[in-house]
């Protein structure tokens, strides 16, 4: 920078007034101070325009004597210094000083002097303002002056200084910049050393004059800054460490944090870093790049260099998987601080969510979470986060993991808006718990992360309210916590979430549960010290630990866990667990006691802590607590009230759902608040509220028959009610009166009552009085028999007997066979009901004397229902609607009978019932379920699942094999090969009697695919021996019934062949089978003699063409080529009284399976090629009266979906000792 010039124009010039020697012989210290202050003073009177030069040639001499510039007194030389530049400003633009003099200068004029800091401010001052330091540039040797004035410069700048020297500083350093012709690479190593981590702080001094001097000269210093940078990759390109270039890459960031127009040269190297093929520096450019687009600046960055941005946002598609990742995780600050960006990064992110790599999957769900929480509520699209919501089901474990915690963190941070009816926050988040709920029956592997986020994040456990006195008790706010499971029942859509939720409550079980009965056999086990029955406690203990450990993916872990738990045998944990365990612990109680079981357990065995957290959530109930009950009857009767909001009537529905689902699973968490019921139903009035409460009371009651009421006001009421004109207050208030001990003749008066009432009964009482007197049928037979006579003559002549046809006004509507429940007329639903009082009945005289006398009309009738496809009248076209309901509940009806003795010798062992109408096979599944499930019923009934095969839905196929699979997989290993081999052969006895077998080609082909699913869904490797000597051990003995022994060897041929097939394709040994087989005599019965059965044996039924097509049939022989795929014929629907079979596929909950406590249970209420084929002496006829137990498993049962509508063909089969009943 050029100097200031003196102008000209001026008139006399000003002479300097000093006329003493500043150097003189054997001066002192003192002197040379006072002459060279009064120098300076008289310098500083001087004007630059007006002064004389010449007067000051001899004080410029000697100014630079060195008996001054080498004085030992910093104060000479501080004056000194003054005066120098005072003469220099004068002198300006000349020096009157020669080259060597002037280094001499400025070398003195730049050391420090601290003692006199004035004086040196005036130097600096200077030397700013006249810029009389650009001498220095024209000077040999300039960049080594230059570069110690930047050393210097850096080492001076101190916090002590004002900052009005770093500007001098800074001006200084500036100009020598602008005026140099080019730079000192030690120059610019001082100014980027600045930029370092040490110094990288606004208020550290040597980086603000950095700063300064980089916004000042950028321009001049770009293109040394990327030289240094270039030349730090050239230089480090090849080392393994990559410790310089990630140097150089901070210093980068730190200077576009500060400084971004320094970087115009060092931006298109980043964006080539970006592309080079070594994977470390594209990955460690990538993360630069994503820091400085991250800063205050980096939307402008972005514009300003559009191809450095596109190459750094394709590293997001990099080949490889690493640099994928890290180009992800880059864009955190990005996505939240940067709208004008956000949007480029979201597309892509959306697109990663299905990258193939599971660590980029999990990177991008891991991102989400990250977000802060207002730009996911404001600025991430609703479909986004859905389309990022399906990661949960990602086939990967750890993409699974992070999209829950992402998906429960955003919904927990949302709830407290969500519960305002923040419409934002409603739209944005309040369809998670729809999403994740149903994941938790997945698979083993992700249950426990799904359960997690429900437990934690969706519906967690109420927090302590804090308190000033630290030693009060906890408390917790019950009402807040039980509305917020209102709140989120408000947002499930359809019936798959809400039967998760329910599931998820724990309430559901067996009891005692087998959570309670392990803790029970640790603390019988007492640490391996046992003093009596030592081999069967530690049995018990073997396997409840087995069976709770089958339900963790890490089996083997689990159960060590839970060994080392007992082995603990800490009393305070039991009694900790216990008591989290109780369902009349509160959920204040709960919270405490949960916490200090977690903690007292870490302090004890911190290696099993997470298998017994897991444990613990399981076995508490901390969604629905005995503590929720208050609040859910307040909601439900608020939401009974007139003028209620929609939102309270919605929390009232959902109270009454949870209401009935506590009240038919777990009543007793009804017992601390009896008194709330009992006040609820105390004004009579026939509404929700009134009849959830005897509901609640009547299951409460029937749990412990010690709490009833013998208040005679209070079973006074319970009697009105049983009479009264609402269906649900009838039949629960019946079912009080009949559980209430010593009310026998208030039984029987109401049972009379209702007996004289049916013949007047409208529609809507007659619904009402048939549903209290199916409830005194089943708890009350004595009291029912009374009246038995006037109530089945009326039930059977007057009100089954009589036909209901289809409305003359239904139109072409009338063809639909299935009607939402609440449009089905009352007469209809008094008929269902009229079937289950007969049901009831039987089941009240099961295993009594008169059982089979009270049975067999019932059982001909629900028979007769399903041979005329529902209806009992033979004249008159009745209505589908109507038929389907009554096909359904026959069936239900047939097989909840079946476990009951001794009708089980007068009942078909097995009824299964392919009907035209979706929802009468979807439903008659769903219950045949449930009762298979408790294993009460004869093992042949598990063949029903089996039978699907050929329906057209696939929905009910998919659920008929996940029962398959979770009855087996229940099942002890010691018992579940003979329960596999002995339904195989009961399966191919069924097949026999199939009323669509026949002998031919093609029908035997549709017949296989029953083997074949049979086997896809239970053999294994393992298994495939017996199953193959099984079917070859048919044929040596011979139906019950002999007129079906050709169909049963043809089916025993033909499932021999598919399982060698099928073992083939697998690649399975089918070695020889080493047990004795007992073949069920119920069915079967020994051959004549050993010579018959070997002359049975070598003869063979199976037509030449289907043996040749079977043993093709897995493509596993030449020849052998499978048939193309083609639709089976089945046999044509029976007759439907002149109407077709179009039918209604509603997603929607059943009256009958919402109401009926009684219908979900039978108790609740309600070789190889080889192989000889010669007979041998290990075939034995089984005890008929041997039955397997199974395992003991927690209660749960699988959900069905609904498939596309399609129309089935009906196939009604029943067998008993081998007759068919079709």
């Amino acid at each position: 920078m050029v100097a200031q010039t003196r102008h000209g124009g001026q008139p006399t010039p000003t002479k300097l007034v000093f006329k003493e020697k500043l150097v003189t012989k054997s001066q002192t210290t003192d002197t040379y101070l006072r002459k060279l202050k009064a120098l300076h003073h008289n310098l500083t009177q001087l004007e630059q325009d007006t002064v004389d030069t010449a007067s000051l040639a001899t004080v410029s001499r000697d100014v630079i004597l060195p008996a001054i510039l080498l004085h030992s007194d910093r104060g000479v030389k501080a004056y000194a210094a003054c005066c120098l530049v005072d003469l220099l400003n004068l002198y300006a633009p000349e020096a009157p000083y020669e080259d060597h003099e002037l280094v001499d200068i400025f070398k003195f004029l730049t050391s420090p002097n601290d003692t006199y800091f004035p004086q040196y401010f005036h130097v600096l001052e200077s030397l700013s303002t006249v810029k009389s330091v650009v001498l220095i540039c024209d000077l040999p040797n300039a960049d080594g002056l230059i570069t110690t004035l930047f050393r210097d410069f850096f080492a001076l700048v101190r916090k002590e200084l004002s900052k009005q020297i770093e500007s001098f500083m800074a001006d200084i350093l500036c100009a020598l910049i602008d005026e140099a012709p080019s730079v000192p690479s030690e120059c610019v190593d001082y100014i980027l050393a600045q930029f370092t981590d040490k110094n990288i702080s606004s208020d550290h001094p040597g980086h603000r004059l950095a700063v300064t001097i980089c916004k000042n000269s950028g321009d001049k210093l770009q293109p040394r800054v990327a030289a240094y940078f270039a030349d730090v990759m050239a230089e480090h390109s090849e080392d393994e460490d990559l410790t310089e270039i990630r140097k150089a890459h901070e210093l980068i960031k730190h200077i576009h944090a500060s400084c971004p127009n320094l970087l115009h040269s060092v931006i298109p190297q980043l964006e080539e870093q970006c592309r080079t093929e070594d994977i470390h520096v594209r990955t460690l450019a990538t993360e630069t790049l994503a820091d400085m687009y991250a800063d205050k600046g980096g939307t402008d960055l972005a514009k300003k260099y559009p191809g450095a941005f596109k190459t750094w946002s394709a590293r997001m598609n990099d080949r490889v998987a690493s640099v994928r990742i890290k180009a992800i995780e880059s864009t955190l600050p990005i996505f939240s601080n940067h709208a004008e960006l956000r949007d480029h990064i979201e597309s892509v992110l959306q697109m990663k969510t299905l990258d193939p790599d599971e660590k980029v999957r999990a990177a991008v769900s891991k991102l989400y979470g990250q977000v802060d929480f207002e730009t996911i509520l404001h600025h991430v699209p609703r479909d986004h986060l859905q389309n990022l919501a399906s990661r949960a089901s990602d086939k990967k474990q750890s993409v699974r993991t992070e999209t829950l915690k992402t998906l429960g963190k955003l919904y927990n941070l949302a709830y407290p808006l969500i519960e305002n009816h923040d419409a934002a926050a409603v739209r944005q988040f309040s369809w998670i718990p729809n999403h994740v709920l149903p994941l938790v029956a997945m698979n083993l592997e992700s249950r426990p992360v799904v359960e997690q986020t429900i437990y934690d994040s969706i519906l967690p456990l109420p927090s302590p309210l804090t308190s000033k006195d630290k030693s009060a008790e906890i408390e917790v706010d019950e009402v807040r916590w039980t509305d917020r499971l209102l709140t989120v029942m408000n947002f499930l859509e359809d019936e798959k979430p809400n039967s998760a939720l329910l599931v998820a409550t724990n309430l559901k079980s067996v009891y005692p549960t087998p959570y309670s009965r392990y803790l029970d056999a640790c603390i019988a086990n007492n640490g391996g010290v046992i003093d009596e029955n030592e081999e069967a406690v530690k049995s018990n203990l073997s396997r409840l630990i087995k069976q709770h450990s089958s339900y963790f993916h890490d089996t083997a872990k689990a159960a060590e866990d839970f060994e080392g738990f007992a082995e603990l045998n800490d009393q305070t944990l039991y009694k900790l667990l216990k008591k989290c365990m109780d369902p009349q612990t509160d959920v204040k109680t709960l919270v405490k006691r949960k916490d200090e079981f977690l903690k007292r357990l870490a302090d004890k065995a911190v290696g099993i802590a997470a298998t017994m957290k897991i444990f613990l959530r399981r076995a508490t109930y901390h969604i629905i607590n005995q503590s929720s009950i208050p609040t859910l009857l307040k909601r439900l009767e608020e939401g009974q009230e007139s003028g209620a909001s929609t939102w309270a009537s919605a929390c009232a529905q959902r109270a009454a759902v949870l209401l009935r689902y506590v009240s038919k699973h777990l009543p007793a968490l009804f017992k601390a608040h009896q008194n709330l019921l009992t006040a609820a139903i105390a004004s009579e009035e026939q509404n929700l509220l009134t009849a959830t409460c005897l509901r609640a009371l009547s299951c409460l009651i029937r749990y412990d028959s010690e709490l009833a009421s013998d208040d005679k006001l209070q079973i006074q009421r319970y009697a009105r009610y049983a009479v009264g004109p609402g269906e649900k207050h009838a039949k629960f208030a019946a079912r009080l009166l009949c559980h209430t001990p010593n009310q026998s003749a208030a039984c029987g008066r109401a049972v009379e009552s209702l007996a004289d009432s049916l013949e007047d009964a409208p529609p809507n009482f007659l619904v009402a009085h048939i549903s209290a007197l199916a409830q005194f049928s089943l708890f009350a037979p004595d009291a029912f028999e009374a009246k038995s006579d006037v109530i089945t003559e009326f039930l059977v002549k007057h009100l089954l007997m009589q036909p209901s046809p289809l409305p003359e006004d239904e139109g072409s509507g009338g063809e639909e066979e299935w009607a939402a429940d609440e449009v089905l007329p009352d007469l209809y639903w008094a008929k269902i009901l009229a079937l289950k009082a007969f049901r009831n009945r039987c089941r009240a005289y099961a295993g009594t004397d008169k059982a089979g006398l009270v049975s067999e009309p019932a059982l001909k009738m629900f028979l007769a229902l399903l041979e005329a496809n529902g209806s009992l009248s033979r004249t008159v076209d009745e209505d589908p609607t109507l038929m389907s309901r009554l096909r359904l509940t026959a069936a239900l009806s047939l097989i909840q009978l079946a476990s009951v003795t001794p009708v089980y010798s007068t009942l078909a062992p097995y009824v299964y019932h392919i009907d035209t109408c979706y929802e009468v096979r979807f439903n008659f599944l769903t219950k045949a379920f449930a009762i298979l499930h408790q294993q009460q019923v004869p093992d042949v009934y598990n063949i029903i699942p089996f039978l699907t095969v050929h329906d057209p839905e696939e929905d009910l196929r998919a659920a008929a094999s996940m029962y398959i699979v979770g009855a087996i997989n229940r099942r002890a290993a010691e018992t579940r090969t003979k329960f596999i081999a002995t339904l195989f052969i009961r399966f191919i006895h069924f097949l026999a009697h199939h009323p669509d077998f026949v002998e031919t080609h093609q029908d035997l082909q549709d017949h296989s695919k029953y083997i074949r699913n049979y086997l896809e869904l239970v053999a294994t490797a393992d298994n495939i021996p017996l199953l193959l000597v099984s079917a070859q051990k048919g044929k040596t003995v011979q139906d019950a019934n002999t007129q079906y022994n050709r169909n049963f060897w043809i089916m025993c041929e033909l499932a021999e062949e598919i399982t060698r097939a099928f073992a083939r394709s697998r690649k399975w040994p089918l070695d020889a089978y080493p047990g004795k087989i007992k073949m069920p005599p119920d069915i079967f019965k020994p051959p004549k003699s050993l010579e018959e059965a070997n002359k049975n044996l070598a003869e063979t039924y199976l037509p030449e063409e289907t043996i040749k097509w079977a043993k093709g049939f897995f493509g596993g022989v030449k020849g052998g080529v499978r048939d193309k795929e083609r639709k089976p014929a089945k046999r044509k629907a029976p007759a439907t009284n002149g109407h077709g079979a179009k039918r209604s596929r509603k997603k929607r909950k059943s009256r009958a399976e919402e109401e009926d406590d009684d219908d979900d249970g039978i108790n609740d209420d309600e070789e190889d090629e080889g192989t000889s084929r010669k007979a041998t002496s290990d075939v034995e006829m089984a005890d008929p009266h041997e039955n397997d137990e199974g395992d003991d498993a927690p209660s749960g049962e699988e959900q069905l979906g609904r498939g596309a509508r399609q129309r089935a063909k009906v196939c009604a089969c029943s067998i008993s000792n081998g007759v068919s009943l079709g």
